[in-house]
């Protein structure tokens, strides 16, 4: 295992926003402990479905969770800066910003962490970018891992019609921060010091200008092609279209007003790739479970569960939820455009 400067063992932070995700919130804490993630900072916004009681019990497993201390409507950005002078963040290594539905899938070593930061030489902040993964046509929730039941995804290389895709960053307590961003950390202007070393999923120098943010559509991704070789960013947005009416009557715990349709659904509903690798997990993941769900744990997930549930029955008795899930599942799995193009082309 990677140490710290003083020789003990790696802290790593992960900070996230959640707001009524008690059912994913085990299968996350434990996936992201097997990889090497120490400690854990939740923000939590206005929870009704046990999410809050379910953190306040995993102590014993690194996690802390606090109210957002937003008082705007940018709740994920509030909560970061608040974040970023907490003992946790400030004492750790390494900080992780994520959401609970992203899974850092490492291809590098023994497919931990410290592997990750080693197979990119050491460097100060490591991006890695995101690979959507589609709802694979199940439509009921189910409780067992979400890593286990979602394996299709879209072409690694392209995203819709998009080369340039999201990422994710791990920074190093040396960062150069002026502030955390969702996606990426922000340098200090210095103007005749170096910038930091900073490397993609593939230990790849990132574009220079993603780096100094100079470009807006370049702010948070970069080219795909050939950044995946030691990570790639695991992201299930849809889950099953249970839980994805749920989502959208949750909202966008990260920001005010903003609404899960049509459009972001089949943007990330493109199945046409097959990517198991994350699964050389799962035995060691379904293990940590089987211990988590063994103490009191086991009866507030099953609360989340079960509240999780009845929401989505009430939803589909409102005929605009009910008309939703009607219309989502009969889309065809291909991203907007594609289906149009093949009639086009005559494959359809």
């Amino acid at each position: 295992m990677q140490t710290s400067d003083a020789g003990a063992p790696m802290r790593v932070t992960a900070v996230t926003c959640v707001k009524n995700e008690g059912p994913f919130l085990l299968e996350w804490v434990a996936y992201n402990r097997l990889i090497g993630v120490t400690h854990f900072l939740f923000y939590t916004n206005d929870c009704s479905d046990g999410t809050d009681a379910l953190l306040d019990a995993m102590g014993d497993y690194g996690v802390t969770r606090l109210p957002n201390p937003a008082e705007g409507r940018n709740y994920q950005m509030e909560a970061l800066k608040h974040a970023a002078r907490h003992p946790l963040v400030t004492g750790a290594d390494w900080v992780w910003v994520a959401d609970v539905d992203e899974f850092l899938n490492i291809h590098a070593g023994d497919h931990t962490l410290p592997a990750l930061i080693e197979a990119c030489g050491d460097p100060q902040a490591v991006s890695v970018t995101f690979q959507f993964f589609a709802n694979d046509g199940i439509e009921t929730y189910e409780d067992r891992p979400v890593i286990e039941q979602f394996t299709h995804t879209h072409n690694p290389d392209l995203w819709c019609a998009e080369t340039a895709i999201e990422v994710k960053t791990l920074v190093r307590r040396d960062f150069p921060l002026h502030y955390y961003g969702a996606h990426r950390p922000f340098c200090r202007d210095r103007p005749r010091v170096a910038p930091p070393v900073w490397t993609d999923g593939s230990g790849r120098p990132v574009p220079p200008k993603f780096l100094k943010a100079a470009n807006p559509r370049r702010m948070r991704k970069f080219p795909a092609a050939g950044a995946r070789h030691h990570a790639t960013l695991n992201h299930y947005a849809l889950r099953s279209l249970d839980s994805y009416i749920v989502k959208n009557d949750r909202g966008d715990v990260n920001r005010e007003g903003r609404a899960f349709g049509d459009t972001y659904w089949r943007e990330r509903n493109d199945s046409a790739w097959e990517d198991q690798s994350i699964l050389r997990h799962l035995p060691a993941l379904h293990a940590a479970l089987a211990k988590m769900k063994c103490g009191p744990l086991g009866a507030l997930h099953e609360a989340s569960v079960a509240a999780h549930r009845a929401r989505r029955d009430a939803l589909l008795t409102d005929p605009a939820f009910a008309k939703m899930h009607g219309q989502l599942k009969a889309l065809p799995p291909y991203p907007p455009g594609e289906p149009e193009l093949m009639t086009e082309l005559g494959l359809a």
